[in-house]
């Protein structure tokens, strides 16, 4: 029989998840993690997850950062299905499709 999780309890799990995610595949977790659950759409915003040779890089002219978005956009990629397996077995349902983006100035 499967115990029933409230909307608050899957949002504190993924946000769990993507947080251990973070350091053990990026290799540091951010600062702060919040999910939304909303209807039939999971949205994961984290806050402080550059490293400070990122934060340089984002700083140092427009190129930086483009560089800095297509490294973590590759990085994630790559790690893609271990996070959507993850993600899956906490909400019991497939994930459709997987969408990020980095900010560089914030």
């Amino acid at each position: 029989m499967e115990k029933y999780r409230s909307r608050h309890e899957e949002e504190a799990e993924i946000c769990r998840t993507v947080i251990q995610f973070e350091k053990e595949y990026m290799g540091r977790g951010p600062v702060e993690t919040k999910s939304f659950l909303l209807e039939d759409l999971l949205v994961v915003r984290l806050k402080g997850v550059l490293t400070p040779s990122e934060i340089k890089l984002a700083a140092s002219q427009e190129r930086g950062r483009y560089l800095l978005k297509q490294v973590r956009q590759q990085l994630l990629d790559f790690g893609r299905p271990l996070l959507q397996s993850a993600v899956e077995e906490i909400l019991g349902v497939p994930v459709q499709s997987i969408h990020t983006d980095i900010s560089t100035k914030t």
